[in-house]
């Protein structure tokens, strides 16, 4: 069992604390609005049938929540049939503990709302399909890490308005090559691709990242004047490659800037691709100099969905 390592840090480590401070994020002033309205009881069809793939950020709630329950409201509107069964969650690496490029987990996942359970049975197809491109059952590497567990409680919180589950099978990204990231991408999509065939089994891909790091705690200060407009202009650029789906042309623009999540996001582009994903849409996009009203150090957050 992994457990929950930020609860109280970077969410509430209570439980019934932990739903308000979502129920929070959707009513903030960056938020969707609330969940109230949104399509609990299949009353209408929704434009967006299947959600395949999504983005979203994993810095404290209080910064980058509202920004993350943009994505999550999404899958609200689901029919349950359609809502994912597993998600695949790819997230950067911050503690540097890894033994190899891409570590998986077989363990279920604790947090304060309960245990996430671990497909397994996925986790060792993709284990066995993507020996050769690195990817390792690696716990070690996911100990520490928190980019992935912040993502669990707004799925949780989702899921048990809908009255139904989900598993995940996650991975931390240690790598830093574009080859290594489109290589393991393409094992991937390979291994479900059969699973659609077999079971049409809605998988969904969530890569976990926070966008450009601003300001001296992060080494990063290309511009000391109109701050906000230039960070926002550096994040745009980037999140258009994604939205066309261009990889290579992100990676370029990630490297300029620093993305935390950028390997992630490119197997995320990746996998889409290959399994024949080619609508995106940029939901919410701010930064936390937006919250506290100060850009000498800022990060930003994008909510985008693929469908």
């Amino acid at each position: 069992m992994r457990k929950a390592i930020v609860a109280g840090q970077f969410y509430s480590a209570e439980e019934e604390e932990l739903k308000k401070q979502i129920e929070s994020c959707f009513k903030n002033k960056f938020g969707p609005g609330g969940i109230k309205g949104l399509n609990l009881n299949n009353s209408k069809s929704p434009s967006i049938k299947l959600i395949r793939g999504l983005i979203s950020p994993h810095a404290g709630y209080i910064f980058s929540g509202a920004c993350a329950s943009h994505g999550f409201s999404e899958f609200l509107k689901l029919k349950k049939e359609n809502l994912p069964k597993t998600f695949i969650l790819l997230g950067p690496n911050h503690s540097g503990h890894a033994n190899s490029s891409f570590s998986l987990s077989l363990e279920d996942f604790e947090t304060p709302l309960g245990i996430v359970k671990n497909n397994k049975e996925l986790g060792k197809k993709l284990l066995e399909k993507c020996k050769s491109e690195g990817l390792i059952q690696d716990e070690l590497a996911h100990k520490h890490e928190h980019s992935l567990e912040v993502q669990l409680p707004f799925l949780q919180y989702i899921y048990e308005l809908k009255k139904t589950d989900f598993q995940i099978v996650p991975i931390v990204i240690s790598a830093n090559k574009y080859e290594d990231c489109t290589n393991l991408a393409e094992s991937i999509a390979e291994v479900l691709k059969k699973i659609n065939e077999k079971s049409k089994e809605n998988v969904c891909i969530i890569a976990s990242s926070d966008f450009t790091h601003f300001g001296s705690n992060y080494g990063f200060k290309p511009f000391s004047k109109n701050i906000k407009e230039n960070l926002y202009s550096l994040d745009n650029k980037a999140i258009d490659s994604i939205l066309q789906f261009n990889s290579k042309e992100f990676y370029g623009k990630a490297m300029e800037t620093t993305i935390c999540g950028t390997f992630g996001i490119i197997i995320l582009i990746e996998i889409l691709k290959k399994l024949g994903v080619k609508k995106s849409k940029l939901l919410k996009y701010y930064t936390s100099g937006d919250i506290i009203h100060e850009y000498d150090s800022a990060v930003g957050y994008a909510s985008i969905i693929f469908y």
